[in-house]
C-alpha cells in the first residue's frame, strides 16, 4: 500500500464503503485477497469522485452542515453509545474529524451527480418504448396465485420444558381446539401466544406465492379455502397452525396498468445512462 494512498484523509470511509459493498464486512474483517480488491475498487472511487469535484458541474455546488450533522446521526444511531461509535471509527482508521469531512465529500459529489442527471427528466419516454418493454418482459406482469397468510408458530426447544416436543404439541393443539369453536380469534391468539415475530401482527405473513414458505405450512396454506383454517402442521421450526384469509387468483398485470412502473424504469435507466456516459467524458 502506497504512502500517497494512505495520506489522503478520506480513503478510510471510501475503503471501508468498498468493503461493505463487496462483502458485506468491514477492512479489517477481510481476508488478505479480499482487502485487496476493496483497495482497488476504493482508488478507483476516489479516482471517479475528485474528478467529479473538479468538473464545471461542481461549480457553485455547497453542501450544507445540517446535511452532514444528518448523516453523522444518522451514522452514530447504528451505534449503542458514543465509546461504541468512537471504538468502531478507531478500528477502520477514522475519527468523528475525517467522517465528518468524508460525508461532506460524498454529499457534495452526490449532489452534482443530481444536478447532472437532472438534464435527463426531459428525455421522452414514448409508448412505443413502453409497449416494448411490457411485451418484452411479459412474464414479469403475469401474477400466479397469491394467499394471504396467518400462521400460529408453536416452537420445539427441548432445553426449555415449556417447548419439549411433547409439550408443545399439546399447547399448539389446546389453540386449535379453540380456534375450531372460535376461528374469528385466530389474530387474537397469534398475538398472544405465537412464537414468531408475526405475532405483532397477528400472525399475518402477507401475501405468498407457491413455494414461499416451509414446505408443510405450504401444502397446508394451498389446501385451504378462503378463510378456512388448517390443522396443526410440523416444520422445523415448530408446530403451525394456518390461516388463509384470502387467495387472489393468478392475473397478468394489464399494458396500461403497468405503465406508470414500466416508465419509472424506463426514466431510471436513462439517468444511469446520461450518468455514466458523464463520467466517462471527464477529464482524468
Amino acid at each position: 500500500m502506497s504512502t500517497s494512498f494512505e495520506s489522503i484523509p478520506e480513503m478510510p470511509f471510501i475503503r471501508l464503503r468498498a468493503a461493505l459493498e463487496l462483502f458485506g464486512k468491514p477492512p479489517f474483517e477481510l481476508a488478505p485477497e479480499e482487502l485487496q480488491r476493496a483497495h482497488g475498487q476504493a482508488q478507483r472511487e476516489y479516482d471517479i469522485e475528485t474528478r467529479i469535484l473538479k468538473a464545471p458541474e461542481a461549480t457553485g455546488v455547497v453542501v450544507g452542515d445540517g446535511e452532514i450533522e444528518r448523516g453523522l446521526a444518522e451514522i452514530r444511531g447504528r451505534y449503542p453509545d458514543q465509546a461504541a461509535f468512537e471504538h468502531a471509527l478507531g478500528a477502520n482508521g477514522l475519527n468523528e474529524a475525517t467522517l465528518r469531512r468524508s460525508l461532506a465529500r460524498q454529499c457534495k459529489v452526490n449532489t452534482i451527480l443530481e444536478r447532472v442527471v437532472a438534464r435527463a427528466e426531459s428525455a421522452e419516454i414514448d409508448d412505443t418504448d413502453i409497449a416494448i418493454y411490457y411485451h418484452s418482459h411479459f412474464e414479469s406482469f403475469r401474477q400466479p396465485e397469491r394467499r394471504e397468510a396467518f400462521h400460529i408458530l408453536i416452537s420445539i426447544n427441548e432445553d426449555f420444558p415449556e417447548n419439549s416436543r411433547s409439550r408443545a404439541f399439546e399447547r399448539i393443539q389446546m389453540l386449535a381446539e379453540r380456534l375450531a369453536r372460535k376461528p374469528k380469534l385466530f389474530e387474537e391468539l397469534a398475538a398472544r401466544y405465537s412464537e414468531c415475530p408475526t405475532a405483532m401482527r397477528g400472525g399475518r405473513i402477507g401475501l405468498v406465492r407457491r413455494g414461499q414458505l416451509f414446505a408443510p405450512v405450504d401444502a397446508a396454506l394451498f389446501s385451504l379455502k378462503a378463510g378456512q383454517i388448517g390443522g396443526v402442521v410440523e416444520s422445523e421450526m415448530g408446530f403451525h397452525l394456518v390461516l388463509c384469509k384470502r387467495i387472489h387468483a393468478p392475473e397478468t398485470i394489464s399494458l396500461k396498468k403497468a405503465t406508470p412502473h414500466i416508465r419509472k424504469v424506463l426514466r431510471d435507466r436513462v439517468r444511469e445512462t446520461y450518468r455514466r456516459d458523464w463520467i466517462a467524458s471527464l477529464a482524468p
